[in-house]
């Protein structure tokens, strides 16, 4: 069977990993720290301006919390995680759920607009980035977890808004090692306010706090794939360019009229119109290719008949294989099995 994710890691990782249980310290340490610079020189920010959790949920968290949003009405798209619905309820606020725009995973931004929130979770859905300039009058936490490595107007995603988070769960953009996260904001108050939260232990403030660290194991293991990250997305275009030679056509946000946006490819997702999606994962996993439904009608966030451009997406999306890992014998197999849909 042909996986739809797998982690691409190899031996920088393993020996990275061994450098670190040679130490004989593999709690958060040095290595985590270089990991934040690291993240910082890719990202475009100064060193110190960003803080690694242990997972992207926490890292959503902890920007709620920076960002006071307790009591506060907090909005993100029907069509996402669920990840965003359990950070928002752990710290205490109202949310209010927005539909996606027509044709694209991404929350609409009008709808978002008129809503009245005073924060807004923005997720850049399957590696496909929005653009936030016009957004007025309203907190922005972006939601990297899919699209390390996108930008708007030469910009990284993450910097458009007050703060970006990202995850490192084992089929993210990169992994450290299963689980990790990261916060990024260009206002180091946030940043050295969220540090500040993390580090839990030892401290004579008396105020509470639930322990987010991320490993020196896992950020050694998340510092080689970084390093690895623009071969892996390179690949992830490769891929994807193949799916279009064979014909699908596949969701995109980007177009001759709007270059500002550049994506990566972290999800090849092709919609089936008028054919049943269910009945073509089955098909190909009868020929050994596993392909799943990217966000099923049951994990919209929201009642289907309140969302219909949410509820659309998730009826006829099916998501491909796109992994750094897959082979050219691989890929030309699904192409294969793919062509006798089409």
């Amino acid at each position: 069977m042909i996986p739809h994710n797998k982690p691409t890691l190899g031996i920088e990782e393993e020996q990275a990993a061994l450098r670190v249980i040679r130490s004989g310290w593999v709690a958060q340490g040095r290595e985590v720290e270089a990991f934040e610079n690291e993240f910082c020189e890719f990202i475009g920010l100064p060193a110190g301006y960003a803080v690694a959790v242990a997972n992207g949920t926490s890292a959503l968290f902890m920007a709620l919390w920076a960002l006071q949003a307790r009591g506060k009405r907090v909005a993100f798209p029907v069509y996402t995680c669920s990840s965003l619905r359990h950070a928002v309820a752990m710290i205490g606020a109202i949310e209010q759920l927005v539909d996606v725009s027509p044709g694209t995973p991404n929350i609409d931004l009008q709808a978002l607009s008129q809503c009245g929130s005073d924060i807004a979770i923005v997720p850049h859905m399957f590696g496909l980035p929005v653009c936030l300039s016009n957004l007025k009058d309203i907190e922005i936490v972006e939601d990297c977890a899919q699209a390390l490595g996108a930008s708007v107007n030469g910009t990284a995603v993450g910097l458009q808004g007050k703060i970006g988070i990202f995850s490192f769960y084992a089929t993210k953009v990169i992994t450290s090692g299963g689980q990790g996260g990261m916060v990024i904001s260009k206002d180091k108050a946030l940043i050295d306010t969220i540090r500040d939260y993390r580090e839990f232990d030892y401290r004579q403030d008396q105020n509470k706090r639930f322990n987010f660290q991320m490993t020196d194991l896992q950020a050694a293991i998340g510092r080689a794939q970084l390093r690895k990250l623009p071969i892996l997305l390179s690949k992830r275009v490769e891929i994807f360019k193949r799916y279009i030679q064979a014909g699908l056509k596949l969701l995109d946000t980007t177009s001759e009229f709007n270059i500002s946006i550049s994506p990566i490819r972290y999800r090849a997702i092709f919609t089936t119109n008028n054919f049943c999606n269910t009945n073509i994962i089955d098909f190909l996993e009868s020929m050994g290719v596993k392909a799943i439904i990217p966000i099923e009608q049951w994990e919209l966030l929201g009642e289907y008949n309140l969302f219909p451009n949410a509820l659309k997406l998730a009826q006829e999306s099916i998501s491909l294989p796109i992994y750094p890992l897959l082979t050219d014998e691989e890929l030309e197999y699904i192409v294969s099995k793919l062509n006798i849909l089409l």
